[in-house]
């Protein structure tokens, strides 16, 4: 099993303190996604976590789960700039 690492981190702001995390992997992804995301059950919550998932298997490319958590990032609103 692989970390499907991500071409560059990205920042999501924790809800209560505002501080910034850096997201690097498919790995970390999944567990921001699982345990602490504002918008759980929507389309592109579960797009990210099927395509983290795969990126971990080698199904799928780190930059493929990066994308796919940029998209659940923006519409929970947790993106940092």
């Amino acid at each position: 099993m692989t970390e499907g690492w991500f071409s560059k981190p990205v920042p999501i702001a924790e809800d209560i303190t505002g501080d910034i995390h850096y997201v690097s992997n498919a790995k970390q992804a999944i567990e921001l996604l699982e345990s602490h995301w504002r918008q759980t059950g929507s389309d592109k919550h579960r797009n990210a976590l099927i395509i983290c998932r795969r990126a971990m298997d080698g199904r799928a490319t780190g930059e493929a789960a990066m994308l796919a958590f940029l998209d659940a990032a923006l519409e929970a609103r947790v993106l940092s700039n």
